[in-house]
């Protein structure tokens, strides 16, 4: 018995259009492309050059204005963050750029590499405080091997921690203000509707979990997973340990006047590469020593031994891997050629994530033979097709 399939595999276009621009297809959820077949990230790309940034600064001035601690001795705005480099360029710029007193807060990854946890400390060590949460490493284990079985994607238990624990602590300390870095709807193509609006508000868009969160209602998830798997059981759970995975109450939230996390990319031109090296710089951020898996870059997601699992289960449902998104937006930035792109994506993109393979077998509790057999349930008759014992996508991107 299935769980409720992933939403977006719902509306995906049977038909596989190539963004002529960069390396991104019609396969990415919620993406749109124009009639000369360019997606909406490129467009936007377009679009920001339009954008009068003075202006924004102005408006962004503006709020940072209207959040500011008036005696500068309480924290005025939260920064979600791993310790990355584009959470780091946020609470950086926010501090000793503008003057605010940023409070960070971590949702800690499923297990940490060696250097997403030394990225970490030494972006505290520059300067910040943090609030760090580690859930019941149980749970979490469970949880994670549920969604990796009924959403192919372990990493999905983590995405809702990080969306609704920086909430939590918002309202916890009556901080009104809360930054991330990018929309990705707008940066990495999704959907376009979302180009001026410098915020989500959790309330007013309640059909926002539908949309980004793969639909997936965590409780009818456990109750599902209780019923129908041998691994979790009711006593497994109760509700303070499963609170930071869900949205605050909606009522506090309301009386508080919180419910809004902003988007520095709609004030700032972003730019991951010009992040890397202002993180490099200002809070000691390093790359990875060696190229990540499935891609040729060393400095994005870093944190998480999981990471490369995540990118190869969207390659697997979509056809579009870790290596497609970095020289996609690469390619906008005019970093590398369509043609330089495509080369690396040939090389790289099917690329299995071998390095921490074993440890991910052993954090969710399966085996080899039961991970193959949910990651090939995954596969759309749609995009691939089995050579011998290969399995080879029907519409490479070209």
């Amino acid at each position: 018995m299935k769980y409720k399939k992933e939403s977006h595999l719902k509306n995906i276009p049977r038909k596989v259009v190539w963004c002529k621009r960069c390396l991104m297809s019609n396969q990415r959820p919620r993406i749109k492309f124009d009639r000369n077949d360019i997606c909406s990230a490129c467009n936007y790309h377009d679009y920001k050059k339009s954008i009068n940034w003075k202006k924004r600064e102005t408006e962004f001035l503006r709020l940072l204005d209207a959040h500011r601690s008036k005696k500068n001795d309480d924290w005025d705005v939260i920064v979600p963050s791993s310790g990355g480099k584009d959470s780091s360029f946020v609470a950086h710029e926010l501090k000793y750029k503008y003057g605010m007193n940023p409070l960070l807060v971590t949702w800690s990854p499923l297990e940490y590499t060696d250097i997403g946890l030394k990225n970490y400390n030494r972006l505290i060590e520059s300067g910040f405080s943090c609030i760090k949460a580690d859930p019941n490493g149980i749970i979490h284990r469970k949880l994670a091997r549920l969604c990796f079985e009924e959403l192919g994607d372990a990493f999905h238990i983590f995405v809702l921690g990080q969306t609704y624990f920086p909430m939590h602590m918002a309202l916890k300390f009556n901080i009104k203000l809360i930054f991330y870095g990018e929309n990705g709807e707008v940066e990495y193509a999704g959907d376009p509707s979302s180009v001026d609006k410098p915020y989500n508000d959790v309330i007013k868009d309640l059909k926002w979990q539908k949309k980004y969160l793969k639909n997936s209602e965590l409780n009818s998830l456990i109750k599902f997973g209780i019923k129908n798997k041998d691994y979790i059981k009711k006593t497994d759970f109760n509700s303070s340990e499963l609170k930071f995975y869900n949205l605050p109450d909606i009522k506090e939230m309301r009386r508080k006047k919180i419910s809004r996390f902003y988007f520095y990319n709609y004030f700032k031109n972003w730019n991951p590469q010009e992040n890397y090296y202002y993180a490099s710089e200002n809070t000691g951020f390093l790359p990875n020593p060696e190229r990540s898996e499935g891609t040729y870059s060393k400095y994005s997601s870093l944190d998480d031994k999981t990471d490369g699992m995540h990118f190869y289960m969207r390659y697997i449902k979509f056809g579009l891997g870790r290596c497609t998104e970095d020289v996609s937006h690469e390619i906008r930035e005019g970093h590398l050629t369509r043609q330089e792109g495509l080369a690396l994506v040939k090389k790289y993109e099917n690329e299995f994530p071998e390095k921490y393979y074993q440890d991910f077998l052993r954090y969710l509790n399966i085996s080899q033979t039961d991970f193959w057999k949910i990651v090939d349930s995954w596969r759309s008759s749609r995009l691939w097709k089995k050579k011998g014992n290969q399995w080879q996508l029907k519409f490479p991107a070209k």
